[in-house]
């Protein structure tokens, strides 16, 4: 399925373009998301943002630099993922003032609370809500969690790791009321296996892949690899400090832009 390019959330009856209209009107273009700072921790990476004020400062810089829309992880005191309504309400202010206008969405990895009730339990009480949020599937409660999001008026994004994975969302009744899906290429593979997972993701989609819009990205060794093929196969595509620190050279990226802009230069060198 080709990139989708007026990807509409519906919130309390509104409809909300995800990017600006100039993208929307370049029917040639890649939808890519900024994913800012995932589950890393500030160690890794001299940039990775963690306060609500870096990761808007971050945002704004990938939206510069081609971002269409953000995915970001809430972070505590310590710099670790949370779920926790205060924080989430934090990081959405901060980011939807530098950023208006474009679509946002938060993790909810099941790291990231103490169990699954507990995960459902304070998605029902996020005070900010953003516009999507990722759902591992293969994590314990992610249906009732799904539920839960779309019951909230939040949008879902299946996160997909495996075939196996693929399947049981298939079979999720509610699934064509998804936002797009997410196939995820999450271990450090050598170019060719990346290359050869994110094949077989794509074939176990099946017919889903037509009937709603596919994201397809890789993490670490298999980020760069898998990005291609996303470019390649007509899918919406992810790049970000939460999927790499480094440019596609092999050379330490100096933040989400540099990234943003690497991965723009790819698409428009492949034509």
């Amino acid at each position: 399925m080709g990139p989708s390019f007026v990807d509409l959330v519906v919130l309390k009856g509104n409809l909300r373009p995800s990017f600006h209209l100039h993208r929307i009107l370049d029917a040639t273009a890649t939808f890519l998301k900024a994913c800012l700072n995932g589950s890393r921790e500030p160690s890794e990476h001299p940039a990775l943002p963690v306060t609500p004020a870096s990761i808007a400062a971050e945002a704004a810089a990938a939206v510069a630099a081609g971002a269409d829309a953000l995915h970001i992880h809430a972070k505590d005191s310590r710099g670790r993922d949370t779920l926790e309504p205060a924080a989430v309400a934090a990081v959405l202010e901060a980011v939807r003032a530098a950023v208006p206008g474009v679509t946002v969405g938060l993790t909810t990895g099941a790291w990231a609370a103490p169990g699954p009730r507990q995960r459902i339990d304070l998605v029902r009480n996020w005070t900010g809500r953003p516009d999507f949020a990722s759902v591992n599937w293969h994590e314990p409660g992610s249906a009732d969690l799904a539920l839960a999001l779309l019951d909230a008026e939040v949008g879902v994004e299946p996160g997909l790791w495996t075939p196996a994975a693929v399947a049981a969302w298939r079979c999720w009744p509610h699934r064509r009321g998804c936002v797009r899906v997410l196939l995820e290429v999450t271990e450090d593979h050598p170019r060719d296996e990346a290359v050869a997972e994110a094949g077989r993701l794509l074939d176990a989609l099946g017919p889903e892949r037509e009937a709603i819009p596919v994201l397809l990205h890789g993490e670490g060794t298999s980020a760069w690899p898998v990005f291609e093929v996303a470019v390649r196969e007509g899918t919406q595509a992810r790049i970000g400090l939460e999927d790499v620190l480094v440019l596609p050279d092999g050379t330490p990226a100096g933040g989400n832009a540099d990234l943003i802009t690497a991965a723009r230069g790819l698409i428009a060198g492949s034509g």
